[in-house]
């Protein structure tokens, strides 16, 4: 809530408020930043507050606002701030948590933006956003029909793409285009990347594992690759 007033993206029309909770830390900011928007304050009861959310323990505070902005996939193509695109595309995330997440991970990696399908994935719901802990205000998405003709599209755009998957011919630690422009391509729990989807990648890429599990969670994954790509990237001109 506080990042969706701070980021100024799309429009707050109201803010709704448990009547019965203690206006400081955290929901005090949020009500003082509201006032200072211009953005109304509605104090209801609780019953009511869980009637308007459509998440599970909406935590005292539900904001009405505009729908995200998308933004058009070759315009994630090009460079930010100096530097070339860093971008995450997931294939086929279905749970609402890992969603979140991942997309909390990419923000606070220097994700630069992120690519979703239109069709068997999970978009951008109430307890995405609550998962995401405010990235989805700060994070340029494109929404695709389908990703491997997206992926086909930034290859062409001369962005090099990279797909994650326990198969990979190559170490995530080892990969020799982190610092280009590049994209970053997560499968979904369980199943990993499909099989379309890791034909259209210039190459694919594994995590090492040194345990006796096989696999880590799809989030946990996005975090390590992301940030091995964050940490190999040279700083902002600006």
């Amino acid at each position: 809530m506080r990042e969706l007033l701070l980021a100024g993206r799309r429009k707050v029309y109201e803010v709704f408020l448990n009547a019965e909770m203690d206006r400081a830390d955290i929901v005090g900011d949020i009500v003082d930043l509201a006032d200072e928007l211009r953005v109304p304050v509605t104090e209801v009861s609780r019953g009511r507050l869980d009637s308007i959310s459509h998440t599970e323990a909406p935590q005292g505070v539900v904001a009405r606002a505009a729908e995200l902005p998308h933004t058009a996939l070759h315009d994630l193509c090009e460079p930010v701030d100096g530097r070339p695109p860093f971008l995450l595309a997931v294939d086929g995330v279905t749970d609402p948590g890992n969603l979140g997440a991942l997309l909390r991970i990419a923000e606070c990696a220097g994700v630069t933006g992120v690519v979703l399908p239109r069709h068997r994935a999970v978009h951008i719901t109430p307890t995405v956003t609550k998962a995401a802990a405010g990235a989805v205000e700060y994070l340029r998405m494109a929404l695709v029909g389908g990703l491997p003709t997206a992926i086909s599209d930034l290859r062409d755009a001369g962005v090099w793409v990279v797909g994650l998957d326990a198969g990979g011919e190559v170490s995530v630690h080892d990969l020799p285009v982190a610092t280009d422009a590049v994209c970053l391509v997560l499968g979904a729990e369980g199943k990993g990347l499909s099989r379309l989807a890791a034909q259209r990648c210039d190459l694919v890429a594994s995590i090492p594992l040194h345990g006796h599990l096989s696999s880590l969670n799809v989030a946990s994954a996005g975090a390590v690759a992301c940030y091995e790509i964050a940490r190999r990237r040279p700083p902002a001109t600006v």
